[in-house]
């Protein structure tokens, strides 16, 4: 396979993130308790549109690191410079994640240790060591071996007094693991296992090196048309492969599996694809705009969104609006999906002046 560094910018990737921005926000801010299934995470097996947001994200994090790391490689900056970086980073994102779950409580008795940003965060570090140190051909080794060995771990790791190989939500191995090790310090919504769990992250940093197997397509030494039908490609193979693979280890966003990560991880290729063909290939960066703009300020249109959604919760502001100005207009599912769609449309206002002013929060 021959790659080129290249200068060449990608607005369509940028416009992709924005993309999943704006669905991470759309589902996360329902403005009541009934909201449509396709805005919800499915309750365990299976996938919904929700589902696919993070290892998006997490996909997202490998085609831009790979970009980018290729480029300061190029330029002459040294591996152990670049790794220094890299940690440096995933600290602060890590952070980030922690300030995220702390507010506006504080208790750090059962503070959340584990979550998005964390998870980014360590796939970020193990995904930029790998490919610090490693070819094509072992990058792809990697992750052929992650997913099987959580494949393995899941089916054939025993759970004391339980046995092995279930995969329901109270018996699984990783469920195991989270509530030794974690204990009071998991996802305060199921008390004793963390979705982003430590077992679970294993598949994670593979859903990461499949973007970096995107960014190395896009390094090719070939036309964008060729290039974008080779991740047009390389995404239906990777959605067959998971669909297969769903025979034996059903998709499951909460534990990861590595059916959900083939899977999820072919539908960034075809989605990717599609964007790079209409905005960087046919020039639709004008419609593309918007999205572009939230996705160039992703960490911070995060920030924002979590920490103003727990705000309008705890001064009871955000069931007021709901009830008298969403309700007023529509059904209880309607108002809920309305108060989601303006939620989403505030965070584009804020990327908006944000853009404007030229602050962007970079780690």
């Amino acid at each position: 396979m021959s790659e080129t560094p290249t200068s060449e910018r990608l607005i369509s990737l940028d416009a992709f993130r924005g993309l999943t921005m704006a669905l991470m926000v759309l589902v996360n801010d329902a403005g009541g308790p009934v909201t449509y299934g396709a805005l919800e995470h499915a309750e365990w097996h299976g996938w919904t549109l929700t589902d696919t947001v993070f290892p998006s994200f997490l996909w997202i994090v490998g085609v831009a690191m790979t970009l980018a790391l290729s480029k300061r490689s190029a330029a002459g900056v040294a591996r152990g410079q670049l790794m220094m970086q890299a940690v440096r980073r995933a600290a602060i994102l890590f952070a980030l994640g922690l300030l995220v779950y702390a507010f506006p409580h504080f208790d750090l008795s059962t503070q959340r240790l584990l979550g998005v940003l964390q998870r980014i965060a360590i796939c970020y570090v193990v995904a930029t060591a790998i490919w610090l140190t490693s070819s094509i051909r072992a990058q792809i080794i990697w992750i052929v071996g992650l997913l099987t060995s959580y494949w393995l771990i899941m089916f054939y790791a025993p759970v004391p007094g339980v046995g092995a190989g279930f995969l329901d939500v109270e018996r699984n191995f990783a469920h195991y693991v989270d509530s030794i090790v974690l204990g009071v310090h998991n996802y305060r919504h199921t008390k004793t296992w963390d979705p982003e769990g430590l077992v679970s992250t294993l598949p994670a940093i593979a859903t990461a090196l499949l973007g970096v197997m995107a960014a190395h397509i896009l390094r090719l030494k070939k036309t964008l048309a060729e290039r974008t039908a080779w991740l047009f490609f390389t995404g239906n193979l990777l959605i067959a492969a998971g669909l297969i693979c769903n025979v034996w280890l059903p998709i499951n966003k909460k534990l990861w599996t590595s059916s959900f990560t083939l899977f999820m991880a072919g539908l960034d290729f075809v989605v990717f694809a599609i964007c790079v063909w209409c905005v960087d290939y046919l020039g639709w960066k004008r419609i593309a705009r918007p999205f572009v703009i939230l996705g160039s300020n992703a960490i911070a249109i995060y920030m924002v969104s979590e920490i103003l959604a727990e705000t309008l919760h705890l001064l009871k502001w955000h069931e007021w609006i709901y009830a008298n100005v969403f309700l007023a207009v529509a059904s209880p599912i309607n108002a809920s999906l309305l108060y989601a769609v303006c939620y989403t449309l505030l965070m584009f206002a804020v990327a908006w002046v944000l853009y404007r002013k030229g602050w962007f929060l970079r780690v």
